[in-house]
């Protein structure tokens, strides 16, 4: 169980606060549901609170995980895959799982690859979107402003970059 105020993340959507815990009835039923707001593109979400356990609801990280995080995206280990829909499912697994230090190798995996091959459209949309769910968490785990912790994660690829 979460309180109002707990910081968590949602799995496929990134990590936000619990604001409130509201009945609500939808389709005749009434249910109880965390309402959290995600701060990156200011989103409000619905959680049924009896779904918290198969919908991988967890909380945010703390420093010291994160600093994992961080030598998981630093690592240079290549997802050497060269089956486009077996890459692009594994990674969705990962990122379905909702676990950071997978949604950061996801990150890392895909970065590599769009600076040696380039990423198809599906790929560079997923992309985007395991980059903020990273950043999200960041940005609550570390107290960061949203531009910090995408600075952070942009200068990260640049390290890598050098190293090429």
């Amino acid at each position: 169980m979460f309180n109002v105020g707990d910081k968590v993340v949602y799995p496929m959507h990134g990590a936000g606060v619990i604001e409130s815990i509201e009945e609500k009835e939808i389709l005749g039923e009434k249910k109880r549901y965390y309402i959290m707001r995600i701060p990156i593109g200011d989103m409000k979400v619905m959680i049924p609170m009896n779904n918290v356990s198969e919908i991988g609801l967890r909380q945010v990280v703390d420093e010291k995980e994160i600093d994992h995080v961080m030598d998981i995206l630093k690592n240079h280990q290549k997802d050497n895959t060269a089956n486009w829909n077996r890459r692009y499912r594994a990674n969705l697994d990962k990122m379905k799982s909702g676990d950071i230090y997978e949604i950061a190798d996801v990150v890392r995996n895909l970065m590599l690859r769009d600076q040696e091959k380039g990423l198809s459209t599906g790929e560079k949309k997923m992309l985007e979107n395991a980059k903020q769910i990273l950043i999200s968490e960041l940005v609550l785990a570390k107290e960061l402003k949203q531009e910090e912790a995408f600075k952070l994660l942009e200068n990260i690829i640049s390290e890598k970059d050098a190293s090429f």
